[in-house]
């Protein structure tokens, strides 16, 4: 059995597998997120973290739509990955006293879940596209360009100036 809650023997095993991860992991970021969006200084940030919060409530009913096109009920399983994800992220969170460095950690555990996000959707699609669940795959896709998106616009804000303000903070 392993590291899986039952025997995986098949593709569509491990796709329905990973599809129940990304729906646990899609419920723990909508628990986080609240978390971030209060501990968040800039605006900018704060703003985003709250548009996420409401993506990630469409990336859910998303989810549900999915298991719903394979005749499945919609169900989690535990996500190691993200939960570690988002505790190394609350500890680190927790470490830091200055609002811009704060901001620039806040942005740094964000893209941690988003890129953990686009590698689940990027092989949910791949695999969803070769067994012929095409609406599923197109779900999938909507939610994976939304995650994309963020990824982006985290890059961007760090870039433009949380990094420069963290920078600046001297000990």
């Amino acid at each position: 059995m392993g590291l899986f809650s039952k025997d995986i023997a098949t593709l569509h095993d491990l796709f329905l597998h990973t599809l129940q991860d990304i729906y646990y992991a899609e419920h723990q970021i909508l628990k986080a997120l609240p978390k971030m969006i209060d501990k968040a200084t800039a605006p900018a940030l704060k703003k985003g973290f709250e548009l996420h919060l409401t993506e990630t409530e469409g990336q859910i009913a998303r989810l549900e739509r999915a298991f719903a096109s394979l005749d499945e009920k919609a169900k989690a399983v535990t996500c190691p990955a993200i939960d570690g994800i988002i505790k190394e992220a609350n500890e680190i969170i927790g470490e830091v006293s200055d609002k811009s460095v704060l901001d620039a950690a806040l942005i740094m555990a964000a893209q941690a879940v988003e890129h953990y996000e686009i590698t689940r959707y990027g092989t949910l699609i791949a695999w969803a596209t070769e067994m012929g669940h095409t609406e599923v795959a197109s779900l999938l896709a909507e939610t994976l360009a939304e995650e994309k998106a963020t990824d982006e616009k985290l890059t961007a804000m760090a870039e433009s100036k949380t990094n420069a303000k963290a920078a600046a903070v001297s000990a």
